[in-house]
């Protein structure tokens, strides 16, 4: 069965267009109160009884008005609202399908872009620019047809300056084209440096760029004025030139409409009526033009939402990863970030269950994409990927990563308490079960430091805790989660001494289990003992072994070896 489309409207929201349709048709009764007051003025039949039946008829008609604008405008909103909020929980479950590597900076950008601007702006749409386009343009038939009835001729110039509309949104549309859609481009980049400055705010100023990144900032946020100058520069010209059009039709229909009531053919009121009707339907075909520039605009949200919608999915099988043990195979590998610039250039091999493989080599070897490619963040552009003989590129990333637990240099922890943010790793874990893994990873004595223990809330991202501190938690989450296979990405990189040693401590405790472990280190005193170790270099596998084999080779890990005990020394 065909899902509904996350666009789909309501029927609150057709309902409440209905009766704003029916309630610019009763507004259109106003001008026919004033015709019939012109009428018994000009041939001097007006009387008290008359104006208290006319008054009468318009307060019925106006207590009419009053309650259907109330309800119909009340059920466009709640229908636009259900629509937004429709469109939210299918781009959150949309975000959980794309694959990962499609969340770099400048996408994310566009995503949140998607999320925030783009829903906003098509809710807009429903809420407030389809009702009163609806209206209005019922309105304008009203008039052209009441003017139609009264002096055909008139009325034909009316719907003349109607169908001035269609080159007046032509031109509008061409022009929301090309610069609504570049203006909306760099909407989302300008989004994207935004976040990437105010995360990277301490960085920025602790290396003296803050300014250099501030002003790359300042660039977007000019372009995008710049851009949205041109629009307006572009798209002002077409609207006045439509106005000064459709304002000729005044002096035009007053004009014409003259010669027939000087000769008698045409009563003083019927005169006056069509010569007011140009102006009334003047500034409502402005206002429907305006309104319909700003509808095509924000249906480059909705194009936006749409382009979310139909991105590829990731593929593989959503079933449960059973297999019969946990070693991981990888067989002539070939990977790139981008397309001509290989990081991976034919790596094969074997990391045995249950034991210890590690992985050292010059920064940038393509050590990290390893570990990138085991937890399905990307998938291998040729060879094949294996976990207990399976091969994973037919395995849904999701499943894959429920048997991975993750320990990286860069450690993301929720704006929550210590307890809640180590319980992610598995929610049904018990207080007992989250304080055990907290012990450790050797963590639970500071926490216990803090004043609310471990109830205590550690700020966005754990800005109130250090860099060791937040690196023991996330063990303490590994630990927890207690997956057969553990990835370690230079987890004890950039911390001072003591809390690399106590980092060092938690990872022995978690070594201890018996799990397949890969684990990447710029210490190779922390890997000496490894099971097997790889050493990757310019994207390939340049030597592997354990500590005393590559010894003996003479090579590369040889040399590095060499090399930090000199340091060390």
């Amino acid at each position: 069965m065909k899902s509904k489309s996350p666009f789909c409207k309501t029927p609150a929201f057709y309902c409440g267009i209905v009766l704003t349709v029916i309630e610019g048709l009763l507004s259109g009764c106003t001008y026919l109160s004033i015709y019939l007051i012109l009428r018994h003025l000009l041939n001097g039949t007006v009387t008290a009884q008359v104006i208290q039946q006319i008054a009468g008829m318009l307060a019925v008609i106006f207590v009419l008005r009053l309650a259907i604008y109330s309800t119909g405008y009340v059920k466009v909103q709640i229908g636009g609202a259900a629509v937004s909020m429709r469109l939210r929980l299918f781009l959150g479950d949309k975000f959980k399908r794309i694959p990962l590597a499609r969340f770099t900076q400048g996408q994310v950008g566009q995503y949140v872009n998607t999320m925030t601007s783009d829903v906003a702006n098509y809710e807009k749409i429903l809420t407030h620019d389809s009702g009163n386009i609806a209206k209005n343009v019922t309105l304008s038939a009203v008039l052209v047809g009441f003017t139609c009835v009264v002096y055909l001729p008139a009325g034909l110039i009316l719907l003349a300056a109607v169908l001035l509309l269609i080159p007046d949104l032509w031109l509008s549309f061409r022009i929301v084209k090309k610069y609504g859609t570049a203006r909306n481009a760099i909407c989302a980049e300008a989004v994207s440096s935004i976040v990437e400055y105010v995360s990277g705010i301490q960085t920025f100023r602790a290396y003296g760029v803050g300014g250099t990144r501030n002003k790359a900032t300042t660039q977007v946020m000019k372009d995008f004025s710049d851009v949205s100058y041109q629009y307006e520069a572009k798209g002002i010209p077409v609207g006045f030139g439509f106005n000064i059009l459709v304002y000729l039709t005044v002096p035009l229909i007053m004009a014409l409409a003259a010669r027939p009531w000087a000769a008698g053919a045409l009563r003083s009121a019927d005169y006056l009526m069509v010569s007011m009707m140009p102006i009334l339907l003047t500034k409502l075909l402005t206002t429907i033009s305006i309104d319909l520039f700003s509808w095509k605009n924000l249906m480059i949200s909705k194009a936006n939402i749409q382009k979310v919608a139909d991105e590829p999915e990731e593929s593989g099988s959503a079933d449960p990863l059973v297999v019969p043990a946990h070693d991981i195979t990888f067989r002539n590998v070939r990977f790139s970030y981008v397309k001509g610039e290989p990081v991976l250039q034919g790596v094969s091999f074997h990391a045995e269950d249950q034991k210890l493989t590690a992985i050292v080599g010059d920064s940038g070897s393509g050590k990290s994409t390893i570990l990138n490619l085991i937890s399905k963040y990307y998938e291998a552009d040729r060879g094949s990927i294996a976990i207990g003989g399976r091969d994973i590129c037919d395995v849904a990333a999701e499943r894959v990563l429920e048997q991975i637990s993750m320990v990286d240099q860069d450690v993301f922890l929720f704006n929550d308490t210590v307890r809640e943010n180590i319980r992610h790793a598995r929610p049904s874990a018990t207080d007992e079960e989250v304080e055990a893994a907290c012990r450790a990873a050797n963590c639970d004595g500071f926490i216990r430091k803090m004043e609310q223990g471990y109830e205590t809330e550690i700020g966005e991202n754990g800005s109130l805790l250090s860099g060791g501190e937040r690196q023991r938690l996330s063990i303490a989450r590994a630990i927890l989660k207690n997956s057969p296979i553990l990835l370690l990405d230079e987890a004890t990189a950039n911390l001072d001494i003591e809390n690399e040693l106590a980092v060092k401590q938690a990872i022995l405790r978690l070594l201890e289990q018996k799990k397949t472990v890969v684990m990447i280190a710029h210490t190779l005193s922390i890997v000496k003992n490894a099971d097997q170790i790889l050493v990757v270099s310019g994207g390939k596998i340049a030597e592997s072994g354990t500590h005393t084999e590559l010894l003996q080779q003479r090579g590369k890990y040889a040399a590095m070896w060499a090399a930090e005990q000199c340091l060390t020394a």
